[in-house]
């Protein structure tokens, strides 16, 4: 394919594939598999057979992703004068905290990229924070990690006490399901692939899962562990849910079986990525930055990414795994690139 690029020589060309072409009856070249665009300093912009492409601006999808999602969640949780009132009052403090709902936004982007209509999508993507939200409430109790705060504010059991953030978190992890199941939400869904999505989120976060992971996570407190332990801990406690809402995104948008082995594979790498810087900030962030204490790792006796490859070279890794899962996506076109840009946000966030 003909590509007619023009430039001057302080244009800077980056090149980067958005979409896959195959011409009927032939095999694809490297330059038929390519479409490019690039990105200049002012105003330059190369062009293919079709309009020019602008980049998208990843800050500005997250926030309308975000107000989308808190929006919802707000709308279904019960109000802090709902009775039990401290037990909504409690589930609404750590649910509403400003978290960045990376999870549900995976799921909607999985959905964008199939590009299928897919019913019920904000429930299936808001049950996936109901589950983060839970599992961070029951990691900062004192028998577990026993932080002091969580996104700037005090943990859950240090406003409610230990019991009622257990309850807490017991309830938002109910209503996941319950956001699922319920007719007037799900409405239009094929009832197997509402069973299908229920599956995945029951996989994605429970002792196959995320639970596993912590179990595996709690095991290994102060353990001379290898690698491979550490990527096994890494692989469900954090990559589980991650791959749910991936998958669970694609699946409600009537993925077929090859895209969502792509969009599966995408989301283990993004995982994996994830971790890995978290566990870079854990090292490199400050307390305003992470909304809790620095260094906590390292005081709980836990090996990481940086204890085996050093900051520099955790950071390396989490990139590799970045560009991997780009690759993954080659098969998509333009309505993959939030999946694209969250990949890349997630190894250049600071919290």
């Amino acid at each position: 394919m003909d590509l007619p690029l023009r430039a001057s020589d302080e244009h800077i060309l980056i090149v980067r594939v958005l979409r896959a072409r195959r011409a009927p009856g032939r095999s694809p070249s490297l330059f038929d598999s390519l479409q490019a665009f690039c990105y200049a300093p002012s105003g330059f912009r190369a062009c293919c057979d079709e309009p020019s492409l602008t980049p998208m601006n990843i800050k500005d999808y997250l926030e309308q992703k975000r107000v989308e999602v808190d929006r919802f969640l707000d709308s279904v949780s019960p109000t802090s004068t709902t009775p039990p009132t401290t037990l909504h009052e409690s589930m609404r403090y750590s649910l509403m905290a400003g978290g960045k709902r990376v999870r549900p936004i995976l799921a909607i982007a999985a959905a964008e990229a199939v590009g299928q209509p897919a019913p019920g999508l904000m429930p299936i993507a808001c049950s996936l924070e109901l589950i983060h939200t839970y599992s961070l409430i029951h990691d900062d109790l004192p028998a577990m990690d026993n932080d002091d705060f969580r996104r700037g504010k005090p943990t859950n059991h240090k406003v409610y006490g230990d019991a009622m953030a257990i309850l807490a978190g017991d309830a938002l992890l109910t209503m996941a399901f319950d956001l699922c199941s319920r007719p007037d939400l799900m409405k239009g869904c094929d009832p197997a692939r509402q069973v299908r999505l229920i599956q995945e989120l029951a996989h994605g976060s429970g002792n196959v899962g995320m639970v596993g992971g912590q179990v595996f996570d709690i095991q290994a407190e102060n353990k001379d562990i290898d690698l491979p332990t550490l990527q096994n801990i890494h692989k469900h406690k954090t990559g589980m849910l991650i791959r749910a809402a991936v998958r669970m995104g694609a699946i409600a948008a009537g993925a077929e079986d090859r895209p969502l082995d792509d969009l599966t594979s995408y989301a283990e790498d993004v995982g994996l990525a994830f971790q890995i810087a978290d566990d870079v900030l854990n090292v490199t962030g400050t307390r305003e930055e992470l909304g809790k204490n620095p260094n906590t790792d390292a005081e709980r006796g836990k090996k990481t990414y940086p204890t085996f490859y050093g900051t520099e070279g955790a950071r390396k890794l989490a990139d590799d795994c970045v560009a991997r899962a780009i690759a993954r996506l080659s098969p998509f076109g333009p309505a993959a690139d939030p999946l694209r840009e969250l990949a890349r946000y997630i190894t250049s966030r600071r919290n």
